[in-house]
């Protein structure tokens, strides 16, 4: 079976917009059809992305409490790599290469992101990075 990391902007997307292609992608993991793996860096960064997201945009409004279950659904469902390796290869947003090492970590086949700093990687270690739309596509 595929292993797959998003990425966490592929997260934050599925979050906000139940009908787009990243939560198409989130759905996939819940229903068999990769293996979803996340660290805790990424899930830690997720909710840290959310949480500003509702102090910058007073429309945005989701309840704490359904934050909190998003981060805590993922967890479950997720298998959670740890003791990511060393990795500075995204030269544009450093940031980025906890979710390299996170797809290193899990011995991943893709990792999903619609960050071109990512996706300029491609592939990487053998590792596809496609967009949520592209990996849809791969599964059907």
């Amino acid at each position: 079976m595929p292993r797959a990391v998003l990425d966490t902007s592929v997260l934050v997307s599925a979050f906000l917009t139940p009908g787009g292609h990243p939560a198409k992608v989130v759905r996939a993991a819940t229903d068999g059809a990769f293996v979803l793996c996340l660290s805790p860096e990424i899930l830690a960064e997720l909710q840290d992305a959310l949480r500003k997201l509702q102090r910058r945009q007073p429309a945005f409004h989701p309840p704490a409490d359904a934050v909190a279950r998003y981060v805590r659904d993922l967890s479950v469902e997720a298998e959670l790599v740890r003791e990511l390796p060393p990795v500075r290869v995204v030269e544009r947003d450093p940031k980025d290469d906890m979710i390299v090492a996170t797809a290193l970590a899990a011995r991943a086949d893709y990792l999903i992101s619609g960050d071109r700093d990512l996706l300029d990687l491609a592939p990487y270690a053998g590792i596809r990075i496609l967009t949520a739309r592209a990996f849809l596509e791969r599964l059907r």
